[in-house]
């Protein structure tokens, strides 16, 4: 079976991580600082925070930006859950913001129609959490300006897009966002086996997000409440978790880091090449946005509405002809729990319309020539 994706460790990060597991920190040594810094400096941050998981970051990233009950938090439904989950978790409301049909992410216009309803019945949202689909970053100029008009934080999810670009900058320089949540997941570009990160350049939000990572805990005798007995003094301020990133984790991180560059360019010619492959196909490849360059975590397509068969059934036969296929994503608002709060089918159309239609085909760096062409000859029987 040809995965939908896979890790890629070398002895490169076999080593690392070896160094690591004989060194005198498994965890909170340092490691992870030095991937932090690592990863900051190479999307141009000025703060990094490495814990357990993206779904980790993006929690601690409503927290430190202050989203409580009360509150309401607005994502795409085209996501996996986490991006929605994060704002229930402080105990917020959730709404969505439909997608825009061509590149998969928050439409723009669609959320400027959404604000300016929500301004007038007085509900607009404290946090926007725009989603870099598949690696495409979104339209962020056009969602800070939006952000700047109607006075809501925004926290990009960019678990897609470690390595994108917008506009010549890096994804995580935090130019048109308060906070940008990357993901290691080892289907994703790099990886630290499990892992995420929140990058910001607000250096307040890093402090609160470093706390909010470690149980709550101040160490920091000038931010103590109370005069400190001896030095061996903390603090808990805040209700926090132990999200903590380990150091062999971060040494994996670090080392996988070092090939960023030739593992973008190989996700990129192996994206080319699909779309040079399926161009004779009744399908709908990935539209290239000029101003953006995408990770290609993911490689996207969509069925035509009058093919036969149907979605189902290619799905069906591409996995009985070893080819792993995937379906990125059911929209957030039609899962039962969401579905219990009072969304329903039919309210976001364009998401649930491109739902209907996509399968994700397999890219990643060690899907070979004849693996791909396998994965096409697949896609085309299937649809004959």
């Amino acid at each position: 079976m040809i995965p939908y994706g896979r890790h890629d460790v070398s002895e490169d990060d076999e080593r690392a991580v070896l160094e690591t597991l004989r060194s005198d920190f498994l965890t909170q040594g340092p490691a992870v600082p030095r991937f932090e810094k690592a990863i900051a400096a190479r999307v141009g941050a000025a703060h990094a925070v490495a814990v357990n998981s993206a779904t980790s970051a993006l929690h601690i990233a409503c927290l430190a930006l202050g989203l409580a009950p009360g509150d309401v938090l607005w994502t795409v439904p085209n996501t996996f859950i986490a991006s929605a989950n994060c704002a229930r978790y402080c105990g917020a409301d959730v709404d969505f913001v439909d997608i825009d049909p061509r590149s998969r992410n928050m439409s723009a216009s669609a959320l400027a129609d959404k604000l300016r309803t929500a301004s007038a019945g007085g509900r607009l949202p404290k946090i926007v959490v725009p989603v870099h689909f598949s690696g495409l970053p979104c339209d962020m100029a056009e969602i800070r300006a939006l952000s700047r008009q109607y006075g809501f934080f925004v926290v990009e999810d960019a678990s897609h897009a470690v390595g994108a670009r917008y506009q010549a900058s890096a994804i995580g320089d935090c130019r048109h966002s308060d906070i940008t949540v990357l993901s290691f997941h080892p289907v994703k570009i790099i990886t630290t086996a499990e892992g995420g990160m929140a990058l910001t350049q607000d250096a307040e939000l890093a402090r609160r997000m470093e706390m909010f990572r470690s149980h709550g805990m101040e160490r920091d005798p000038a931010r103590f409440v109370d005069a400190p007995e001896g030095p061996w003094i903390y603090e808990m301020q805040a209700l926090g978790y132990n999200y903590r990133l380990t150091d062999l984790h971060a040494a994996l991180g670090l080392s996988q880091l070092q090939r960023l560059d030739p593992i973008l360019a190989t996700r990129v010619a192996i994206a080319a090449r699909y779309d040079a492959l399926l161009a004779d196909l009744p399908v709908t490849v990935p539209a290239p946005v000029s101003d953006r360059s995408s990770a290609w975590h993911l490689y996207v397509i969509e069925l035509g509405d009058s093919v036969r068969p149907g979605r189902a059934e290619v799905f069906d036969a591409m996995r009985a002809g070893g080819v792993g296929v995937a379906v990125h994503y059911i929209p957030v608002h039609l899962q039962p729990y969401y579905r219990a709060l009072g969304f329903q089918s039919g309210q976001f159309a364009h998401a649930e319309a491109y739902y209907r239609r996509c399968i994700t085909l397999p890219l990643y760096p060690g899907l070979d020539l004849a693996q791909q062409d396998h994965v096409v000859h697949a896609l085309a029987s299937a649809l004959s």
